[in-house]
Order: C-alpha cells, then structure tokens, then sequence
C-alpha cells in the first residue's frame, strides 16, 4: 500500500511541476555502460532522479563484469532547479556478478547483491529550452552480500554458509547527462 502511495505522490508531483526529463549519460554510454534516468520536480528548488546503470558483459577476458545498480535520488539545487549547482542524497540497490577491485588478475569472482547510501555533486547548464547538461560525482557506501566464486570451476573460493558481506567507500556514479525536458 506505501509503494502505491509513493509512486501515486510522485505521478502527481511530475504532472503539478511539468518538469519532467529523460536522461542519458554521455560518458558511461561511450565505454558500453548505459546509464539512463528520469529526473522531475518535486518542489522550488528539489527534484527526484530515479536512474539504472547497468553493464551487460558476461565477462571480459574471461573476468566476470555484470552489474546493475538503481539509484534513487533527491536533489536539492542552490540557485534554481535545473540550472547550476546542486547536492543529491540517495539510497539505492546493486545487483552484480562482478570480479571485487582487490580479486583482480585472480581467479575468484563475487556474485550478490546489496545497497548503496551516499551522495552526489553536480552542476546542471541549460544548453536551451529542451536540452540540458548535468556533471555529476557521486559515491558513498556500498554495502555487499555475495557468494565467491572461482573461475572455471564455479566451485565456492571461501566459508560463509550463505552469504559473505562486505563493505566499501567507493566513487559509483560520474558522467555527464544529457537531458531532455518532455514538457
């Protein structure tokens, strides 16, 4: 009943504000990783981003390198909305078969899931009245429960009976999006 609730607040705060834009990341796109969002008025100077990045690739040389993350996102913005800076918390969700930073050019890889907190800086040009362009950094916590795999054999590397937890400070989101306003 809440998620309907909440989904219902934010059809209403889009159509109420009619600023609405699609978005998608220049960079991230270029090196094969789309990273794509919606971004909408919730108030004189917030929004609310909701954005998927997601990296299909089974593996590359042999490594495992698939991910998803779901980063919801309130953004509060200092001058006016969607022009100059701004500061975003948010809490989001990983899904991933990926190879950890400090398990490369080994044979172990870690399949999971799990949740990040943090925030994001960025600084939003108006290019005209349709397209914008938002540059962005953003990290924080991510917080993992996997299962280590090695390579090959797909046989478990370590002990935990169900799932082994980590957690890192890592820079997650970057990149510069180009928007367009649909109303």
């Amino acid at each position: 009943m809440k998620k309907i609730q909440i989904l219902l607040f934010l059809f209403f705060c889009t159509l109420s504000q009619s600023q609405t834009f699609i978005k998608v990341n220049a960079f991230t796109t270029l090196l094969t990783i789309p990273n794509v969002g919606i971004e909408t008025s919730i108030g004189k100077k917030s929004t609310f981003q909701f954005d998927v990045t997601a990296s299909f690739w089974k593996s590359i040389k042999g490594n495992p390198r698939q991910f998803y993350l779901f980063i919801p996102e309130y953004r509060y913005h200092f001058k006016e909305k969607n022009n100059g800076f701004y500061v975003g918390a948010h809490i989001g969700a990983t899904l991933f078969n990926f190879q950890k930073w400090n398990y490369i050019n080994t044979n172990k890889y870690e399949e999971g899931l799990g949740y990040v907190m943090g925030a994001t800086i960025g600084y939003k040009a108006k290019i005209n009245d349709k397209i914008h362009l938002d540059c962005f950094l953003g990290g924080g916590s991510h917080q993992g429960f996997y299962k280590g795999y090695i390579i090959g054999t797909n046989q478990r590397y370590e002990g935990a009976v169900k799932y082994n937890k980590s957690g890192e400070w890592l820079p997650y989101r970057g990149g510069i999006m180009i928007s367009y306003q649909l109303k």
